[in-house]
C-alpha cells in the first residue's frame, strides 16, 4: 500500500476527531448562552480543552509523519503510528469529554509514546 495512504488516513481521522470537537464547543455555547470563554461551565471547559489539546497535538505529528512518509518509511511502522496515534487522541477526548481519568491518562500517555517512537523513527531513517 502506499505509504500517502497513511498520512491522508492520519489527516482524514483526525481532522474529523478535530471538527467533531469544535461542534461540540459550539453547541455547548448555544446550550449555555456563552458566547466568549467558558463561562465558568465545567462541561464547557472541558469541550474547549480537549478541542485545544487535539489542535495542539495533531500539526506535529502530522509533521514527523510527512516526513517520515518522504523519507520511505516501512508502511508497517506507518500503518501502527496512524493507527495508534489516532485511537490514543479518541481515547484522550474521550477522557476529557466524560471526566474518565483512565481514559484521559491512557490517551495522553499513548499520544507521547507514538510521537517519540515517529521522532526517534525519523533519525533511524536519516542515519540508514
Amino acid at each position: 500500500m502506499d505509504n500517502y495512504f497513511w498520512f491522508s488516513l492520519l489527516i482524514a481521522i483526525n481532522s474529523l476527531l478535530v471538527l467533531a470537537l469544535a461542534i461540540n464547543v459550539s453547541r455547548l455555547r448555544i446550550k449555555h448562552k456563552v458566547s466568549l470563554g467558558d463561562g465558568g461551565n465545567k462541561c464547557l471547559m472541558a469541550a474547549i480543552r480537549a478541542h485545544c489539546n487535539a489542535l495542539e497535538q495533531l500539526p506535529i505529528f502530522a509533521i514527523v509523519m510527512i516526513a517520515l512518509t518522504f523519507l520511505e518509511a516501512s508502511t508497517i511502522l506507518l500503518s501502527i503510528l496512524v493507527i495508534g496515534f489516532s485511537l490514543a487522541r479518541i481515547f484522550h477526548a474521550y477522557g476529557m469529554l466524560y471526566r474518565a481519568f483512565v481514559a484521559r491518562r491512557i490517551g495522553a500517555g499513548f499520544t507521547y509514546v507514538f510521537q517519540f517512537i515517529a521522532a526517534v523513527s525519523v533519525g533511524v531513517c536519516l542515519i540508514t
